[in-house]
């Protein structure tokens, strides 16, 4: 009950946000998200035996999402220097120090990079964000309901055991019909259906793909959800754990085919 509530009271906000907000809210929207799952990933890194040097990469995190025009291969080079001469401050090994500095460099690419691209999406139409943020939602609540319904034969056992075959065919069943019909009924000149399908249908898999990835995290650091921030589901980095694949995967894709 407390997943639903949880849905009910933050979707109907994301979407007055991503299609009626002033792009600067959508910005700082996207930021705040990403600073608060970088904040819960900082803190499974640290159970990994790293110390990554986190004013830095909030602030590098910022830059990388607002910075308008800005290469961004230039903004991570020029923060991979700033890295390193913090190592090279560090009283301890520099053996650490750099696996400080690398770390830190991991969090930053890993959270904030994709919402750069959910950035970019939204600058190049708020329906396709919002296409990546259904397929998420729609596949996530399929997965999780058949999966407890039907699920017998599993996943991936090691990384997460309560992920099942079931609950993942169900994920992509639900999630690239709900999107393709999402493009053809609501976007202005949408692309044609089999387009539509096989773009949420890859972009689910993404998504499923990026929710393993942090099962991965949460398994060798050894818990459950990486925070409590929302009721039923986690902290906001189980929220947006399959976004963090997904983001990437249909941006470049739309860049892909044009």
């Amino acid at each position: 009950m407390k997943r639903v509530l949880t849905a009910l009271l933050l979707i109907p906000a994301i979407v007055v946000v991503n299609f009626s907000a002033p792009r600067f809210l959508v910005w700082a929207v996207l930021i705040a998200v990403s600073l608060l799952a970088l904040r819960e990933l900082f803190s499974l890194i640290e159970r990994l035996g790293f110390r990554p040097y986190r004013i830095a990469a909030y602030g590098a995190g910022t830059l990388l999402i607002a910075a308008p025009g800005a290469p961004e291969t230039a903004l991570i080079i020029g923060f991979s220097l700033i890295l390193l001469a913090l190592s090279f401050q560090r009283s301890e090994p520099l053996s650490g120090a750099f696996g400080a500095a690398s770390s830190t460099l991991f969090c930053v690419v890993y959270v904030c990079g994709p919402f750069l691209l959910a950035r970019r999406l939204h600058e190049l139409s708020p329906y396709w964000l919002f296409f990546v943020l259904l397929i998420n939602w729609t596949g996530d609540s399929a997965a999780f309901y058949a999966g407890r319904a039907f699920g017998k034969h599993k996943l991936a056992r090691r990384i997460s055991p309560h992920k099942t075959w079931e609950g993942t065919f169900a994920s992509m069943l639900v999630a690239a019909p709900a999107g393709a019909g999402y493009l053809m009924y609501f976007k202005p000149d949408p692309p044609v259906l089999l387009v539509c399908l096989l773009l949420a249908a890859m972009v689910n898999i993404a998504a499923q793909l990026g929710d393993l990835a942090e099962s991965v995290l949460k398994r060798e650091a050894e818990v459950k959800d990486s925070g409590r921030l929302l009721p039923g589901h986690g902290g906001m980095l189980d929220r947006v754990d399959g976004m963090l694949f997904s983001l990437p995967a249909c941006y470049f894709l739309l860049r892909l085919f044009g």
